[in-house]
């Protein structure tokens, strides 16, 4: 029946099936929301369900030519993730942090991507093209579940800082490891067995290339703050973000990845401007793309190549992929983390749980994947990307369990009274005190703590918008002053 509604639509207008597809793609993806956010899980969650339901492998709401014409949305999600991550790369940042939690995101990073490839590639017997790529898309960790449980639970300290500044570059190695994995999986897919010599000299040219990306989207950096400069806030969301559309569309052209030169991008800028409020503004304005990029990455997700007997890769049943990709990649995560924490002489507290708290795996791991499935092609690329979409659901069903239980474990938050507010059990001539007259001043202490909110809490990339439009409103203001006054 829908199929008739959408082909007579089609009849009439050939935009109206697209923009009906959009607009229930994002209804949907929100009304889901209100489920999951009951369930206490994170709105990516919810997006890729949404997907996977009104899919062609489920309810069939969207027609696949449609499906298959919105390719263009994960370039531009990326290119919005990968900007906002080049904001965690100040220098400024990194020599305050030091080599210790460089360390551990590189070992906890590279020691998941190890683990699942030699699992894969030597164990299983996969072709190298996709153990390869599933190996990198294993270094890439979600911060926005681990993020919101530190804020529900209001945790701190040295366990806390080190899980932050982990995560933030955590996604820049995958980034790093990404482009080197599809490189080095498209010129083995190219080049004919026994031919070493001339498979390495194919590596070396997208390499060379992407190399050439990042110095580009580093032009690009200092072009936006030359363009930006004193620009009114009314115009720098249109010139921050029709210089990443140009910028998606120059690699386009050169059939390459933007996400690494996005990445240089968001870098230089932050480290020659200083200024993140073009990262909130634009942080508060992409939750709509971000929606239809996940909502769309479920449209694709084949639950069926799972459990189907043509569901493989080889001799090896996907199924047995997935689950193992599951487990390994925790286990190298954790270990990882284990050993970077112990080189890098972080207390006990630190070090045995930090890996539980980096299970988490959406945004980043999903854009990429649905990267690399287009550019691999075929089955091996619809295979990978069913495997990353149903393990992130996986990994965010456990994801922020796993994280609050390793904030609760390593000491940084407490339920019990008498941590979130000790006092002193005797008075100043050290006697003991009364139950009630500790209670009372343990009351008075975290009422002395609690923020005082005369109006609802913004979070900062909302009052960086709001700003921005207050501002611009103010200017429009002066401008009809101005033309009043001439006229007179």
């Amino acid at each position: 029946m829908l199929d008739e509604i959408y082909a007579k639509l089609a009849s009439s207008s050939q935009i109206a099936p697209i923009i009906i597809s959009i607009a229930l793609m994002l209804f949907l993806g929100f009304a889901m929301t209100r489920v999951t956010k009951r369930l206490h899980l994170p709105n990516v969650t919810a997006y890729i369900v949404t997907g996977i339901l009104i899919g062609p492998y489920c309810l069939d709401l969207i027609p696949a030519r449609i499906i298959d014409g919105m390719d263009f949305i994960s370039d531009i999600a990326l290119a919005f993730i990968a900007f906002s991550v080049g904001e965690f790369f100040r220098l400024s940042t990194l020599k305050k942090s030091g080599m210790g939690v460089i360390l551990i995101t590189l070992l906890e990073a590279c020691m998941a991507s190890v683990l699942i490839f030699i699992v894969c590639y030597w164990v299983l017997g996969v072709n190298l093209p996709f153990s390869i790529v599933l190996a990198a898309l294993a270094s890439a960790t979600a911060p926005a579940s681990t993020m919101m449980t530190i804020r529900q639970t209001h945790a701190q300290g040295d366990f806390v800082d080190t899980l932050l500044q982990v995560v933030a570059l955590d996604d820049v190695v995958s980034l790093v490891a990404y482009s080197i994995a599809i490189s080095v999986a498209i010129s083995s897919m190219g080049a004919g067995t026994g031919e070493s010599r001339s498979m390495l000299m194919e590596i070396d040219k997208p390499l060379a290339i992407n190399l050439g990306v990042l110095g580009l989207g580093g032009l690009f950096g200092v072009l936006l703050k030359l363009l930006l400069g004193k620009r009114s806030t009314d115009n720098r969301l249109i010139v921050s973000i029709a210089l990443l559309f140009a910028f998606c569309g120059v690699c386009a052209l050169l059939d390459v990845s933007p996400l690494l030169g996005c990445m240089s991008m968001g870098m230089v800028y932050i480290n020659v401007t200083d200024d993140s409020n073009l990262f909130k503004q634009l942080n508060y304005f992409s939750p709509p793309i971000l929606l239809l990029f996940f909502v769309h990455s479920g449209l694709g997700f084949r639950l069926d190549a799972l459990t189907s007997a043509s569901g493989s890769i080889g001799s090896v049943p996907l199924i047995a992929i997935g689950v193992v990709y599951f487990l390994v990649r925790i286990l190298g995560k954790y270990i990882g983390a284990y050993l970077g924490c112990l080189i890098a002489r972080k207390p006990a507290q630190v070090r045995d749980y930090l890996g539980l708290a980096l299970i988490p795996q959406a945004g980043v791991a999903i854009g990429l994947a649905a990267l690399g499935a287009r550019t691999l092609g075929g089955e091996t690329g619809e295979h990978l990307e069913t495997i990353i979409l149903a393990s992130s659901v996986l990994y965010e069903l456990v994801g922020p369990a796993c994280a609050k239980l390793s904030l609760y474990l390593s000491g940084s938050y407490s339920n019990k009274i008498e941590d979130l507010a000790p006092v002193s059990e005797t008075d100043a001539d050290d006697q003991p005190r009364s139950e009630a007259e500790i209670l009372i001043e343990r009351i008075q202490r975290i009422q002395k703590e609690l923020p005082v909110h005369s109006e609802p809490e913004m979070s900062e990339d909302e009052e960086a918008f709001t700003q921005a439009a207050l501002e611009q409103s103010e200017y429009y203001h002066s401008m009809n002053r101005r033309r009043l006054l001439n006229r007179r």
